[in-house]
């Protein structure tokens, strides 16, 4: 290939690389930190990064059931809720056992919760390997719970369709946050209790320290689901999607393969709940509603589009820094509503439906939406192509 070849190659790729519309996300998305960052400082990213790592993780749980496998979940918090009760109400017991401490159900009761959740946190502050183990086994059943959910709740609703397997899962959401709500003996009913904290040994900079975990487990979810949806197993979550009948005639196993996408997913949404209540610090089982964890995962997926893990990503990352910015400036920017009579403090989900609503009308597919990846890479299928053309060519002059 020539210079001049080269030199037009590369500007059609430069040319096609600003066409992308995931370019155009991120250099909005990178204008509106800058924004933030000079009008509100460093904290106030920090916590757009930590909501947008707990809601990109429930989210691509939620793609990956929905988007990819085409159930009607919307039921998601029901898996977010059982990992918070797990995080909430398994790993400080234990712990409280084998300090001599009560670990019954008078462990939940606040007023002997709040005595003991210190004297936990001293423990995990004096000792790195207590702190790393008590992690990682939090977030591991969580994981457990949330997929013993998942095959749970795929028992008696997988084999319906459409809307009536949507409502079955609606009602199992409600279903264990009422639980939650009543049983006091497991996680305080409507008392929140607090949590043991593993970060508590970075004192000062446990903020810092829990954002960079959460975002490192929410990237690593992103490469694990996109290695999974590239596989077989991927593609024949599009298939049974797609047509279920003709997945069927082809051999596909369809209650299986649904029942292994609901088992995955909960097992990751389940996750994101139990690094929630990890950061957060205590466990409310009324503060998990349809509205956080089932609407808002919704419409972050819808906005980046359904069927895409990178269009999820940036999805709820944009929506949380509008989220973010409408908060910080709803009274600045709105306060003349109060001459009429309308409070700017309830502006936040009005002016939410309202982007939400935009974007279905004008980009339906969302900001990045699905795209058919062929079975091989690009660079294996232009080797194919350079092989048989120089063949061909061999042949003729043959």
């Amino acid at each position: 290939m020539t210079n001049d070849n080269k030199s037009v190659k590369n500007q059609l790729d430069l040319k096609e690389l600003f066409l992308k519309r995931e370019v155009w996300v991120i250099f909005i998305i990178l204008v509106l930190l800058t924004l933030l960052f000079n009008r509100s400082g460093v904290n106030i990213l920090l916590t757009i990064f930590i909501d947008f790592a707990v809601f990109a993780i429930i989210t691509m749980s939620l793609n990956l059931e929905t988007g990819y496998t085409g159930i009607p979940q919307f039921g998601r918090v029901a898996a977010v809720i059982i990992g918070a009760f797990a995080v909430g109400a398994i790993p400080g017991r234990i712990i409280a056992m084998f300090m001599g401490l009560p670990y019954g159900a008078e462990y939940a009761s606040d007023s002997v919760n709040f005595r003991l959740v210190p004297e936990i946190n001293q423990l995990l502050a004096s000792s790195w390997l207590i702190s790393l183990g008590f992690l990682v086994f939090s977030l591991l059943i969580a994981a457990i719970c949330g997929a013993g959910i998942g095959w749970l709740i795929s028992r008696p609703a997988i084999r319906l369709k459409e809307g009536y397997l949507g409502i079955s899962l609606l009602a199992f959401g409600d279903f264990f946050m009422w639980v939650g709500h009543n049983w006091k003996g497991m996680v305080g009913g409507s008392v929140p209790v607090s949590v043991p904290d593993p970060f508590r040994i970075f004192a000062g900079d446990r903020f810092m320290v829990i954002v960079l975990v959460i975002f490192v487990i929410a990237f690593l979810v992103f490469i694990y689901l996109q290695k999974l949806t590239r596989s077989p197993f991927g593609r024949s979550l599009r298939m049974i999607r797609d047509n279920d009948l003709s997945a069927g005639a082809a051999g596909k196993n369809i209650v299986s393969v649904r029942t292994q996408s609901l088992v995955i997913g909960s097992a990751i949404a389940a996750l994101g709940g139990g690094l929630y209540v990890l950061y957060v610090g205590s466990m409310a089982s009324i503060g998990f509603t349809k509205l956080t964890f089932t609407f808002w995962p919704w419409a972050f997926m819808m906005l980046g589009g359904i069927g895409s893990n990178l269009g999820v990503l940036l999805g709820v990352f944009l929506l949380t820094i509008l989220r973010t910015m409408i908060v910080i400036f709803r009274s600045q920017w709105f306060g003349f509503l109060l001459t009429i009579g309308i409070d700017p403090l309830w502006l936040e989900f009005t002016l939410m439906g309202a982007v939400i609503i935009i974007v279905i009308l004008f980009m339906p597919h969302g900001l990045v939406p699905e795209k058919v990846e062929p079975m091989l890479p690009k660079s294996r299928v232009k080797q194919i192509i350079e092989r048989r053309q120089l063949a061909r060519g061999e042949s003729s002059t043959s």
